[in-house]
Order: C-alpha cells, then sequence, then structure tokens
C-alpha cells in the first residue's frame, strides 16, 4: 500500500519532471510540500524516481486505453474514447511519453505490461477491421497506418495545447482531423 507522502512525491515529481526532466530533486521535494530527507525516505536517488514516474504513467495511462475500449461496444465510439484518452495521457505526460520508446525494451508475453498493451494494440485493430466491414473506415488504409496516423494525431493535439486554451475543443478539433482522414 503507497502511503499519501510517497503518492504525493510521485505526482509531484511527475508534474516536475514533466515542465524539466532535469530539474533537481529539490524542487520535487518543495513541490510535494516535503524536506528533501523525506523524499529519500522513499526514493533513493534521482533514477529510482523518474523510474517509479515512468510506471505510475505507464499503469495511468494503460488503466486510461482500457477504460476507453470498455467505454462502449460501439466501435466508433471505442475509437473516439481512445484517441481522448491518448491525447489525455500525452498532455499530461509529454516529456515521459518519449521515456517509453527505450531500446533496452524486450517485449515478452509473460510480462504483465507488455500483455496490456498486446491487448490495447490487438483491440485497436479489432476495432478498425469492425469499422472498415461496416464501410465507416476507408478500407485501403491498414490497420498499422491508421494506428501510426492515430499516435501522429496525438502527438500533434499535444503540442497545439499551448496554443489553445480549452483542451475538449483542441480534442474535437483532433477527432473530425483523425476520422476525415481514416474515413472512406
Amino acid at each position: 500500500m503507497m502511503t499519501a507522502t510517497k503518492k504525493r512525491i510521485i505526482e509531484s515529481a511527475i508534474q516536475v519532471f514533466n515542465e524539466d526532466l532535469s530539474a533537481p530533486l529539490q524542487k520535487v521535494a518543495d513541490n510535494a510540500a516535503v524536506t528533501r530527507r523525506t523524499l529519500h525516505r522513499y526514493f533513493k536517488d534521482r533514477n529510482d524516481l523518474v523510474e517509479i514516474c515512468r510506471q505510475a504513467i505507464e499503469i495511468s495511462c494503460k488503466k486510461a486505453m482500457i477504460a476507453a475500449i470498455q467505454s462502449s461496444d460501439e466501435p466508433l465510439i471505442q475509437l473516439e474514447k481512445m484517441l481522448y484518452a491518448g491525447i489525455d495521457c500525452g498532455a499530461k505526460y509529454a516529456t515521459f511519453y518519449s521515456m517509453h520508446r527505450n531500446p533496452d525494451h524486450i517485449h515478452t508475453r509473460q510480462n504483465k505490461n507488455c500483455a496490456d498493451y498486446d491487448y490495447i494494440y490487438s483491440t485497436f485493430q479489432q476495432i478498425i477491421l469492425k469499422l472498415q466491414k461496416t464501410g465507416k473506415l476507408n478500407p485501403k488504409m491498414s490497420p498499422e497506418w491508421i494506428q501510426v496516423l492515430h499516435s501522429g494525431i496525438i502527438e500533434s493535439t499535444v503540442n497545439a495545447r499551448e496554443t489553445q486554451q480549452n483542451i475538449e475543443d483542441i480534442k474535437k478539433l483532433a477527432w473530425t482531423s483523425y476520422f476525415k482522414a481514416i474515413s472512406p
């Protein structure tokens, strides 16, 4: 069971590191309203804290994607919700997103994180195929291409959040752009 203090430190670290990954640990401690000594009671060093933050983000984003998939039985709604979940995760965890692409990662089915990723990815592909069969998506586009476009729309939307204030308006624009791009 995670203590409230440890959770607060992790949330503060994510917030601070998302703005500046090289920020000093003192800034994290200040943001969490704890002393540096308290921070080190929970985390041995910066690398330990960054890794815990990365894991927390990964878990949070997987939960958001799975919730999006389970939000409806209608594939088009599932696809829209998955885009929004990706945007929310990307906006909240922009700096950490690039850390996810670690070349040292070895993908195995025995690893729960890998299994969750496989579930999300295969479900995404099934949704695309269902929508193509019903004529709602362009059948000439492969599910892999639509996935690449999906990721690109998320990244563009996260970058656009700095130009517009209302994230909900940006998300709607992203969905409109994405859907028009993949429609027949």
